[in-house]
């Protein structure tokens, strides 16, 4: 190889290494340029609940003028924190965030831009994309805690009773152990009633999860409910989001509104997917509620009196077969709660009475 030739190789070589030194520094520059979430202070593992809350701190590294953070507790749902209406936390000026927040199992920490509206909840994880510039997600520090329950015996099955708010009907409503109970002949009275100025509601859900099957309850005439109450029998699994909760319903409400004509309705959830919902006009008197839960269907049935056995006149029945969810670790669940409605808002305290709980396999 000459002189020239040697040159020009060596040339060549000198062009490749510059060019990739160039490209490592655009990539170092544009990594220092990213912006990240340091997280200083992780608040407890623990079930959600408005009783206890914890400090949660970090840093900010390449924020933007004007982004500030949110929070979202995950349990059951992803909850803004500490509240909707103050769900914006200011960056300071050494780049330091910090707030105190209610629990969950896990924690997301958003950095926003200035355009961005929180929502109160999401049943997802939150994502990078459009207004959210960066996201750093943590699982709670210790042990999980999960939230003191009342317990009760209904039909033979061992329930535990709802302590803490949840958002269930698109408001924050409170939940008393004291609302749920069952007299000498074995009924379970689920009520709404006044505590403190404010209504609480009430829920109970099996303490296992019984899988495929059938399951029914016979309720006692529900036709006195107020627009703004909701009595359902549903199954929910409250650790799977990514599966919608696995979540099915059989639910007695107006939503709100006196003037609709149907007063209850089946749902696989989500909801509003086509075909996922299905609405009808319950009876006064007792009825009997049932889902027969299968792989790949659910039949939903109401039929009239205290039985589900032959004979019993038919009042509504329908048939799901796209998104019926696996088991897991579902399980059946009874709650009398208050949806949100300017319109006709609870002016009373309810009850509802459910005679029996049965399961079949």
């Amino acid at each position: 190889m000459n002189t020239a030739e040697r040159f020009a190789g060596l040339s060549a070589k000198m062009l490749i290494l510059a060019f990739g030194l160039a490209l490592q520094g655009c990539h170092l520059q544009s990594d220092r340029s990213s912006p990240s979430i340091e997280l200083t202070k992780i608040p407890s593992a623990a079930q959600g609940g408005r009783e206890r809350v914890e400090t949660i701190a970090g840093r900010v590294h390449n924020a933007r003028p004007g982004q500030q953070i949110v929070i979202y507790a995950h349990s059951g749902t992803w909850w803004v924190q500490p509240w909707p209406d103050h769900a914006l936390i200011p960056i300071q000026a050494d780049s330091t965030f910090s707030s105190e927040i209610h629990l969950g199992f896990e924690y997301a920490v958003l950095l926003v831009d200035p355009d961005y509206h929180p929502l109160p909840t999401m049943d997802l994880a939150p994502v990078p994309g459009r207004s959210v510039a960066f996201v750093a997600t943590v699982k709670g520090t210790g042990a999980p805690q999960f939230a003191p329950t009342g317990s009760l015996k209904f039909s033979g099955y061992d329930w535990d009773v709802r302590t803490i708010s949840s958002d269930k009907g698109g408001t924050n409503n409170l939940y008393h152990p004291e609302n749920a109970w069952t007299d000498k002949k074995g009924a379970l009275h689920l009520q709404i009633k006044e505590k403190d100025g404010q209504w609480s509601c009430a829920e109970v859900f099996l303490k296992r999860s019984l899988g495929y099957g059938t399951y029914s309850v016979s309720v006692r005439d529900t036709s006195h409910l107020e627009p703004a109450a909701v009595f359902s029998m549903f199954i929910f699994d409250d650790l799977d989001a990514q599966e919608h909760y696995r979540e099915m319903d059989i639910e007695v409400s107006r939503w709100g509104d006196f003037a609709t004509k149907n007063n209850a309705q089946y749902a696989v959830q989500p909801f509003y997917d086509p075909g996922n919902l299905y609405a009808f006009a319950a009876p006064a008197g007792a009825l009997t509620y049932s889902l027969r839960w299968e792989p790949g269907r659910a039949i939903f049935k109401t039929l009239r009196g205290r039985s589900a056995g032959a004979g019993a006149p038919l009042v509504s029945q329908h048939e799901f077969s796209s998104g019926i969810p696996s088991p897991g670790q579902a399980k059946a669940r009874l709650i009398l709660y208050i949806v949100a409605t300017e319109k006709n808002p609870l002016q009373k305290p309810t009850e509802v009475v459910i005679e029996k709980f049965e399961y079949l396999p």
